[in-house]
């Protein structure tokens, strides 16, 4: 371990690069949960019900997802910042439409953001992994998370 990582008291503290890092992957995160709450109570059409309930699966995959990234960052002496503001002017992920959205539509709508919220943290994982390989292991168990419920989510408009 780097004598630069390490302070009295404390073991292994982030550089400023690793928790801009978490900081990304967190607010896309974040945005993802509230997205995803968004669509599922403004869902119509068929299979309304099951879609209902796979949105609430995504939903607190991204919340339990943003929080274990916000409880890495304490741990490594960063501080995470949820505040909507931060969420709204930094997250990655395009605005989600108002009103009632059709189930095709919610599919593709929310296809679109787990792949963007995956490719964040794809994009700093090399970094984080120069820095961390544990905070890297985090960060690849999300990646596996985002992209199961993508492929999952994505097969409803899917033809065989």
């Amino acid at each position: 371990m780097d004598q630069s990582t390490v302070t009295k008291g404390r073991a292994f503290v982030a550089s400023q690069r690793l928790a801009e890092h978490l900081q990304t992957v967190l607010v896309d995160l974040i945005e993802l949960h509230m997205q995803g709450k968004q669509a599922h109570w403004n869902l119509v059409g068929p299979n309304f019900r099951d879609l209902h309930l796979q949105l609430d699966e995504i939903v607190d995959f991204a919340r339990e997802a943003s929080d274990t990234v916000a409880e890495r960052m304490r741990a490594l002496h960063a501080t995470p910042d949820g505040r909507t503001a931060t969420v709204s002017a930094a997250t990655s992920l395009p605005a989600f439409p108002p009103g009632e959205q059709s189930t095709k539509n919610v599919v593709d709508l929310m296809t679109q953001r787990l792949v963007a919220a995956s490719a964040t943290a794809r994009k700093v994982l090399d970094d984080v992994e120069a820095e961390d390989a544990s905070t890297a292991n985090l960060l690849q168990e999300i990646i596996t998370g985002l992209e199961k419920h993508a492929w999952m989510l994505s097969a409803e408009n899917m033809a065989g």
